[in-house]
């Protein structure tokens, strides 16, 4: 069974690899593709796998538009943080899910269906389940909530500045710099965090426009941006992520 992975988190997808391979030994993942860009070259080039586990939001687009570009036949199971209504729809269209974070006996139980379908016979209906998304009322977080020591405090969105992610662990930076870590990763903010005011610039750092202050033109379109209150290392924009960013901007 070949198995395509399309997540732009790169320890999400290493840790789902190691976990279909935990659960179904004669799987083989032959790719890990990162972007919908990464996906369209892939696909046009290669095969449709056996099976494909697909993140809804990826760090260029949301991944429908994948095939709007590409025809893929290959049966699909969602990795998605998107809420009850979403899953709702996914199971109306006989589209299996697993939420994040991943549970391994979860995981198991969609090979299982999968395995219960003849191959070449599931059919995705990838139009309807994007109209079913993208029509459902999208509503961001307006605050957010970090423990203390022993406290619990609140904080508006207008007191956030950016969020980065090291070492596994995500942080939310005030305004007034204090560093909180938050219990979402990078992957879920991205899903919860309004675009008018929030960018995700690189798998670290998702700022928020009025935290740029400067930014700075390096060779070959770089972008390093300067952010208050100031990061403890260089913040760049992605490569990929530059013509959007600056779309963004405005």
């Amino acid at each position: 069974m070949n198995v395509v992975i399309i997540e732009d988190e790169e320890l999400a997808a290493r840790r789902l690899e190691n976990l279909i391979g935990e659960c179904s030994p004669e799987a083989r993942v032959i790719a890990k593709l990162e972007s919908v860009e990464e996906a369209v070259d892939w696909f046009t080039t290669h095969t449709s796998p056996d099976l494909i586990f697909l993140d809804i939001h990826l760090e260029d687009d949301l991944s429908f538009s994948i095939f709007e570009q590409v025809k893929v036949s290959s049966p699909i199971i969602f990795t998605t943080a998107y809420d009850e209504y979403a899953i709702r729809a996914f199971k109306m269209k006989s589209i299996d899910y697993l939420l994040k974070p991943i549970v391994k006996e979860e995981l198991a139980r969609s090979l299982d269906k999968y395995r219960d379908f003849t191959h070449g016979t599931v059919k995705t209906d990838m139009e309807s389940i994007f109209k079913m998304i993208t029509g459902h009322a999208v509503s961001y977080k307006e605050r957010f909530s970090v423990t203390i020591g022993q406290k619990i405090k609140s904080f508006s969105m207008a007191e956030i500045a950016w969020f980065y992610s090291t070492e596994g662990i995500t942080f939310m930076v005030t305004n007034d710099n204090h560093h909180y870590p938050v219990d979402f990763s990078l992957d879920e903010l991205n899903t919860q965090l309004n675009p008018k005011d929030f960018f995700r610039i690189s798998r670290q750092f998702i700022v928020k426009m009025s935290s740029v202050k400067q930014i700075h033109i390096y060779p070959k379109g770089r972008l390093k941006l300067e952010l208050q209150p100031l990061a403890d290392s260089e913040v760049f924009v992605s490569r990929d992520k530059v013509g959007r960013f600056k779309e963004w901007l405005g």
